[in-house]
């Protein structure tokens, strides 16, 4: 029997009402509707899979996919400041994980700039001057990073960089950028109650914060900075590539922890709060014995590989809204399921995030099973065909060495479309805005 050219009917629960009319018995109703969800699953499949006989991609289009491609060589000139590398080599070598690390970003986005196109040695014309700072290279011996240094590093290098060039005290770092990849950015903790308590570092206010961190209206994040994805390793993942017509056989894949644990960096053991509270305890207890969803806080060896195999991806939020698994669902082709309410997304004036991926209300994902399903097949295919487009995948990665329209080139787009500086970043003579003594004690300290 020839696979249908057109898409399956979105099945519901409709069926299974008519079939069980009057029928008192919820776990017969729940196995009727497990059954049509896995029916649902194999014609789309089928049809998926004669759709790939033929792949294409889809081009992004709109606002966003149109700007995604943009080429920010001759549109700014970034000047780099030289430091002694106590701030930057030094630290890398003292802890060579840096590399591997989310936060790695920092450190590939300096190597970046020294050899780019958009490096000027001559800072009178500079559009942006870049500081190379390795603050969150700073581990435990378990990999988690320490914050507490950050903070007086980043004083020390501005303090440096204030004496010894003129360009800073002209604007107070206005037309400076600054690579911040920890949990909370600039807010320099790791515990989001202590990260709001200190605020971001005074110094930086005026500065333009490149981040992981992203979300709306929180004290962490400044107005203007640039939200990037946590750093995956190029080479790994594009290592453990599958065949791309190999059948997604998985309706919802997850790995990792649902519930919290203390997640102090200083302690050796983490202890699960076996607490029901929060976006992945719900799904966890919600979902943990359906069949539609491969879920677990097992780490499997064959993680990548089951990424490409899954349909739905979920992306929960955890101790920050944010984590690798973005990155690894967009590169993977998996539609990301992005569980965190008010979500700053990374490169979001570039990348068309409605139309890649699925937004849940952290409060609907007791539903999650319900709004998963209802999706038209032809409304996933087409989100996998846009996840397909190489660009999509280039745009959150940062690999080395680089490619056109990778992350790097998206946080130089970035910083390209906030140029020209208005005049009112230039500080008359003698005036003053930022306050150099503010924050706690310990981060006046020398570094």
């Amino acid at each position: 029997m020839p696979v249908s050219s057109s898409p399956p009917p979105i099945l519901d629960s409709s069926l299974c009402r008519l079939l069980f009319l009057g029928s008192r018995d919820s776990s017969t109703m729940r196995k009727c509707l497990w059954l049509w969800g896995l029916l649902f699953i194999a014609l789309g499949f089928a049809w998926s899979i004669t759709a790939e006989r033929n792949p294409r991609t889809e081009r992004i289009s709109g606002s966003a996919g149109d700007v995604l491609e943009d080429d920010p060589v001759g549109r700014l000139k970034v000047y780099v400041y030289e430091l002694p590398s106590k701030y930057n080599k030094k630290i890398l070598q003292k802890d060579p994980r840096c590399l591997s690390h989310m936060f790695a970003a920092e450190i590939f986005m300096h190597r970046f700039l020294l050899s780019s196109p958009v490096r000027t040695l001559n800072p009178e014309e500079a559009d942006w001057f870049y500081t190379p700072i390795y603050a969150t290279c700073d581990l435990t011996p378990t990999g988690l990073p320490l914050p507490f240094k950050s903070p007086r590093m980043v004083r020390s290098a501005i303090q440096l960089i204030s004496s010894s060039w003129p360009y800073w005290n002209r604007t107070e770092g206005a037309d400076h950028f600054f690579v911040v990849p920890h949990d909370f950015g600039a807010c320099f903790h790791y515990q989001e109650e202590k990260a709001i308590e200190r605020g971001i570092l005074p110094i930086l206010r005026r500065a333009t914060l490149v981040q992981t961190f992203g979300q709306r209206n929180h004290v962490c994040l400044n107005e203007g900075s640039i939200t990037i994805p946590p750093y995956a390793p190029p080479q790994k993942m594009q290592a453990r590539q599958i065949p791309p017509d190999t059948p997604r056989s998985i309706f919802v894949y997850f790995r990792g922890l649902f519930y919290d644990v203390n997640n102090d960096p200083e302690e050796t053991s983490l202890t699960p709060l076996m607490s029901g509270s929060g976006a992945r305890a719900a799904v966890w207890e919600n979902f943990k014995s359906n069949p539609l969803f491969d879920i677990s806080t097992e780490h499997p060896t064959t993680y990548y590989e089951d990424m490409q195999r899954a349909i739905f991806c979920l992306c929960p939020l955890g101790w920050a809204p944010w984590s690798p698994r973005l990155v690894e669902a967009v590169v993977f082709g998996c539609i990301p399921v992005i569980i965190a309410d008010d979500i700053v997304l990374p490169f979001a004036d570039a990348i068309p995030w409605e139309e890649i991926g699925v937004f849940v209300a952290e409060e609907d994902v007791p539903k999650l099973d319900k709004i998963l399903t209802s999706i038209p097949p032809h409304v996933i295919l087409r989100k996998q065909r846009l996840l397909a487009n190489p660009s999509m995948k280039r745009a959150m990665l940062f690999p080395q060495p680089t490619l056109p329209g990778d992350a790097f080139h998206q946080i130089l787009n970035g910083l390209a479309r906030k140029l020209p500086h208005p005049k009112s970043v230039y500080l008359k003579p003698g005036e003053k805005i930022l306050n150099w003594t503010a924050g706690p004690i310990t981060d006046l300290k020398p570094w």
